[in-house]
């Protein structure tokens, strides 16, 4: 195990996360870990890095790509490990997107359960039919869906 004072290598790293190097290495081209490189050239990590890999993969699994991740992982401070106020402060945004995502979801959820499987047996109240193409106006996708049936016209 390296010394704290060295920081962290890339295998110390993988065995803290349980990411492989490979993944690691990728995360580290896509400018979400920034490791400094020791006088014999090896990688060198900050224990910092533990939590933002830790945060890329849970932020993954909730569906974020990895250009928004590394958007709101900018926001860190550079040349010292961020503080509980520092993520307080990135979280904040996320938590925002999250939440709209929770909406989208249920509003999804409250539309689609009376729709699946139905066989479109009430196209009057189906979110996906529309007649004439008139949801183009809305912009692309199933729109009726997506949208707040207030400004749908469907409801």
């Amino acid at each position: 195990m390296s010394r704290p004072s060295q920081g962290l290598t890339i295998g110390d790293l993988a065995d803290r996360t349980g990411l492989a190097v490979s993944a690691i290495r990728f995360y580290e081209t896509k400018g979400l870990v920034a490791p400094v490189r020791n006088h014999g050239g090896h990688r060198r990590y900050d224990r910092s890095d533990i939590r933002k890999l830790s945060f890329v993969m849970i932020a993954q699994e909730l569906g974020f790509s990895l250009a928004r991740i590394a958007a709101l992982l900018k926001t860190l401070p550079d040349g010292r490990p961020p503080t509980r106020a520092d993520w307080s402060r990135m979280s904040k945004e996320f938590r925002t997107e999250i939440d709209d995502r929770i909406a989208g979801l249920e509003r999804l959820s409250d539309t689609l359960d009376g729709c699946i499987g139905c066989g479109c047996l009430s196209l009057d109240r189906c979110g996906l039919h529309n007649p004439a193409d008139t949801a183009r106006t809305l912009g692309p996708g199933p729109r009726y869906l997506m949208a707040d049936s207030t400004t749908s016209g469907k409801g």
